[in-house]
């Protein structure tokens, strides 16, 4: 007996986690949702501010009210609810830093709180690789350090203050992305070592957030040749099916990270990709940071649908993947009613937050260093842009000068990126205090050339590491671990002695 297409449509529509452009859900968003689509992921692009979220996500509840609405909102300076000003909050490798579980669990369920006042149900994170590779280019300060033990029990208590705050967390990028020079949205990386590193290093996290009760968890589109010598880790039965579910235990729904990356659909084909991930063991397919319009979502619908036809998924997979969906609806509605939402909007600020950035600031200082703190006259600060992470909005503001001005007015910014460098670049300061600001200096041959050459002509420098302070340089060093708001803010209190 042939199963109606129909039935098919709505159970691949429950799978699908497309975004949309708007700050409103458009026609086929609200149509869908009436056809079986089960969730939807917001972007930067979709905010505007905490009003305009919190009726948007109005908007889609009022067409199906156990919509599974997601967001990939690290808190750090991969942001999406503020990207536009950059979060209020710092980051994981600032609360690795901290090393305080108690603190990073209080953030996260602040965040919790903020995000589920605006009608988001399921939150991207937390990133739980180990940052294990310093020239990692996509993980670096995502990650909460470069240590197991530090990564599961930070990881852990992100997932429980998330979930006590009312939203679902998604521990990423399963197996674990933090070894590796390659960037999964160009190319696919490839993460070597044998079962014994895997276990000790990469899987320790997750481990943890299974036993934290995490509701769910995001593919990496990564070749674990101890794992699967042939199949990046979304498409892989041995690795979701055998090792996630079997071993670890786990039984949330496993999200796929985007199926636009070229590390999968540049293999595999945008819909083929999607269509292996289910056969291996997805249950939501996450899509829309490229691919953004209705003809997108459809050709995944279809092609999850002639795939059932075919006999190359079987309708049995999706059926279960459609009901895991579900059950995750299903506990994001209860947590809505269990943990009623925070009066008002979310603040312009997070005390909690700033707090933590403080705790999270490093000083070094040379033994016989030229430099001193506080800065007591306006400064002259150099911001070295590197290339762009692309998990980080491009809008989305950072540096140290901008709230370094605020607290020492007439203090000046000058930003330059490879290869506008010039030469002198402390030329006509005239004598003022020079701030040196980088991230990820020890990635950056040109950065690293610049710093030198400033440091010759002015040794009082202070350099502020906004990135993973791999390399420690100057006679006084600051170290945020991350180039949130909250971080800067911090940083330059420290620097103006209101610390």
């Amino acid at each position: 007996m042939s199963v109606p297409a129909s039935h098919l449509a709505t159970l691949a529509a429950a799978v699908l986690q497309p975004g949309f452009v708007g700050t409103t859900p458009p026609p086929w968003v609200r149509r869908w949702l009436g056809e079986g689509l089960g969730s939807v992921v917001l972007f930067a692009r979709n905010v505007v501010d905490p009003g305009q979220v919190a009726a948007l996500t109005a908007e889609l509840r009022a067409e199906r009210p156990d919509v599974v609405v997601a967001i990939d909102e690290e808190a750090g300076d991969v942001t999406r609810i503020e990207s536009g000003r950059g979060s209020s909050r710092p980051g994981n490798f600032a609360l690795g830093a901290v090393d305080d579980p108690a603190l990073t669990e209080e953030v996260a369920r602040d965040l919790g709180a903020d995000l589920a006042g605006l009608g988001i149900t399921l939150d991207y994170a937390p990133d739980a690789d180990v940052n294990s590779n310093p020239a990692n280019p996509v993980i670096g300060v995502r990650s909460f350090g470069a240590d197991p033990a530090l990564v599961a029990r930070h990881t852990a208590a992100w997932v429980r203050g998330l979930q006590a705050g009312g939203v679902a967390a998604c521990a990423k990028h399963f197996p674990g992305h933090g070894d590796t020079r390659v960037d999964s949205h160009h190319d696919l990386p490839v993460i070597s070592g044998d079962r014994a590193r895997l276990d000790a290093t990469e899987l320790a996290p997750f481990r943890a957030a299974v036993a934290a009760g995490v509701q769910a968890v995001m593919t990496g589109h990564l070749l674990v040749p101890a794992l699967d010598p042939v199949l990046p880790a979304t498409l892989s039965p041995q690795v979701l099916g055998g090792l996630l579910r079997d071993e670890l235990g786990f039984c949330g729904v496993v999200v796929t990270d985007a199926v636009e990356m070229r590390a999968v659909a540049g293999r595999y084909g945008y819909a083929g990709a999607a269509v292996r991930a289910l056969a291996a063991g997805a249950d939501a397919i996450c899509i829309g940071g490229e691919r953004a319009g209705e003809e997108d979502a459809r050709e995944l619908r279809d092609a999850i649908v002639a795939a059932v036809v075919a006999g190359e998924l079987p309708e049995e997979r999706l059926t279960e993947a459609a009901k895991r969906v579900q059950q995750l609806a299903a506990w994001t509605v209860a947590a809505r009613a269990e943990r009623p939402a925070r009066a008002g909007l979310p603040a312009d600020t997070s005390a909690v937050g700033l707090a933590a950035a403080r705790r999270a600031l490093r000083v070094t200082t040379a033994p016989a260093g030229a430099g001193t703190l506080p800065l007591t006259t306006p400064a002259h600060v150099v911001e070295f842009e590197p290339p762009r992470n692309i998990a980080i909005g491009a809008e989305t503001p950072w540096g140290i000068g901008a709230p370094l001005a605020d607290l020492l007015p007439g203090t000046t910014t000058r930003r330059y990126a490879q290869p506008d460098v010039p030469a002198d670049l402390t030329a006509g300061v005239d004598g003022r205090p020079v701030v040196l600001v980088v991230r990820d200096l020890h990635r950056h041959d040109w950065m690293r050339a610049a710093v030198s050459r400033a440091l010759v002509t002015r040794p009082d420098a202070v350099v502020v590491e906004l990135g993973v302070p791999e390399l420690v340089t100057g006679s006084v060093h600051l170290a945020t671990h991350g180039a949130t708001r909250a971080s800067a803010r911090a940083a330059a209190e420290l620097l103006a002695g209101l610390d």
